[in-house]
């Protein structure tokens, strides 16, 4: 809860954030787990349910058809080793893969594409947050981050 409150409480600055992340090169603040030529793997800052990652290309787009061959296949890559870490940490019984593009399809921010790797349990809160506003997380981003960042870098070598 402390994590959320002090994250809440930042001043939100202007622009795209995951162009900022990218541009960054505080990874661990930024959650970014992995880098990859075209793309990267962040955890959600707001998850869906504990191990919530998000693979989001570097170039800014909000055109899925833009994507270009190889920014294709290597998110494909990067949701198969978020899938194949987020099993060995977390143990799921299994997961949501996808992408929402455009506000009527819950996308959050428009103009720039990404996947989300939802991890699932059998009876998790499923819907909770839509209708009891309510999130459940087992462990804080900072611990999940240190455990998923020592999977995701020995699957990716």
């Amino acid at each position: 809860m402390s994590y959320i409150l002090d994250t809440v409480k930042q001043e939100q600055p202007e622009g795209c954030v995951f162009c900022r992340m990218v541009e960054e090169s505080v990874d661990a603040k930024n959650l970014i787990l992995i880098r990859g030529k075209h793309s990267f793997v962040v955890m959600n800052l707001f998850p869906y349910n504990s191990g919530h990652l998000m693979v989001i290309p570097k170039r800014h787009t909000g055109d899925f058809g833009s994507l270009s061959p190889a920014e294709h296949v290597e998110m494909a890559e990067l949701v198969e080793i978020s899938r194949k870490a987020l099993a060995e940490c977390f143990t799921p019984h299994g997961y949501n893969i996808g992408m929402n593009i455009g506000r009527a399809a819950g996308a959050g921010i428009l103009d720039h594409l990404h996947y989300h790797v939802v991890p699932r349990w059998n009876g998790d809160s499923n819907f909770m947050s839509a209708v009891g506003e309510t999130k459940v997380l087992s462990e804080s981003l900072p611990e999940s981050y240190a455990r998923l960042k020592k999977a995701i870098d020995r699957l990716s070598s």
